[in-house]
């Protein structure tokens, strides 16, 4: 029945004004072999709901006006006899009205329809709008996070590291002007300058981990390999990266969204697991790419809250604008597993999606 009302939809409303004629017609013939003594008036309710339902109120008043005549016209050519005239006027105003009353009823219907499609539609398009202005902002709102990230970085390695530098060129003459005089002194001030070397480094290793290089095919692999090292130094954790064979990604945005999602799970397994010991590992096959983070924390509660973390939010969101799938639970030895795959056709996956 849908069907038919869907290829109903889809033709011309002379077509319509065309089959309930077409109707009346075949029903009124029926009527007419059927005999006047078996009620037919029912029957063509049909073609007055198609005319009135597709064509409109007036087109509707017409087949229901048709549908009458044409009834008492059968019967009369069917043999039917009346006592007196009234009789068959009577029956007739009766189905009249019956019709009128369906095509009212109908074409009301119909409207409230139209306008409840038509604020379907509107509703949509302003859901539709409203989502795309909101994956636009999200989108302009991560770019800006990336970009500062970067500025950051950038004052880092070019700011404070030249000013440890400076700071440990300076303690080294010290220490030469105090061994110069034979001053015990001397050690100590080689020991400030160890210290400023230590720090230049944990600091250069920082402006890396904030803002990454530019990565080619091949940077993810030795972004997150020099991000584990970072890690384990600062932070005193064993972070290890693993990677079997070479794994290639020449979408460079991906690979910014896969470091970052790998640099919020580290980050979280150490500030809130308390994970001693992180896993980052990065597999490659003909169907997808697959990112891993394990640690021995704490791990995620089980089940999830609804309202996740902002840090699983951002890790998904990363996810989705490169067409990944995200998940975060809790590992079964204990602490968390965060996997983000990544498709390695992703056009196709979206055009099935759209």
């Amino acid at each position: 029945m849908s069907a038919l009302t869907r290829q109903f939809e889809r033709r011309p409303k002379a077509f319509s004004a065309a089959a309930s004629v077409l109707l009346v017609a075949v029903i009124g013939l029926i009527d007419y072999l059927a005999g006047y003594a078996i009620f037919f008036s029912a029957f063509y309710l049909l073609p007055v709901a198609l005319a009135s339902w597709y064509v409109g109120k007036a087109f509707g008043a017409v087949i229901s006006i048709s549908s009458v005549a044409v009834s008492l016209v059968g019967d009369y050519a069917a043999g039917a006899a009346y006592p007196n005239v009234l009789v068959p006027i009577w029956n007739g105003l009766i189905s009249l009205t019956i019709y009128f009353v369906v095509v009212k009823i109908l074409t009301s219907l119909r409207k409230l329809h139209g306008e409840l499609e038509a604020r379907v539609r509107q509703r949509t398009t302003a859901l539709t709008s409203e989502m795309l202005e909101r994956a636009r902002l999200e989108k302009e709102i991560l770019e800006v996070s990336e970009r500062e990230q970067r500025r950051i970085g950038h004052d880092l390695h070019d700011g404070i590291c030249q000013h440890w530098a400076a700071t440990a060129i300076a303690g080294q003459v010290l220490g030469e002007k105090l061994a110069a005089k034979s001053l015990p002194e001397a050690a100590d001030a080689r020991e400030v300058v160890r210290l400023v070397e230590n720090g230049i480094t944990l600091t250069r290793n920082l402006a890396h981990g904030i803002a990454p290089p530019e990565m080619e095919a091949d940077g993810l692999m030795l972004a997150l390999e020099e991000f584990a090292a970072t890690s384990s130094a600062l932070f005193k954790v064993s972070c290890r990266f693993d990677c079997d064979s070479p794994v290639l990604i020449h979408d460079l945005a991906a690979a910014g969204h896969l470091y970052r999602i790998a640099q919020e799970a580290v980050g979280n397994a150490i500030k809130h697991g308390k994970a001693r010991n992180i896993l980052i590992r990065l597999d490659a096959s003909e169907e997808n790419t697959e990112l891993c983070i394990k640690d021995d924390g704490s791990g995620l509660p089980d089940p999830l809250p609804k309202e996740r973390g902002m840090g699983l939010r951002i890790m998904a969101h990363r996810a989705a604008m490169i067409g990944g799938q995200f998940t975060a639970r809790r590992d079964e030895p204990g602490g968390t597993l965060v996997t983000c795959t990544l498709s390695a056709h992703p056009n196709s996956e979206k055009s099935d999606h759209e």
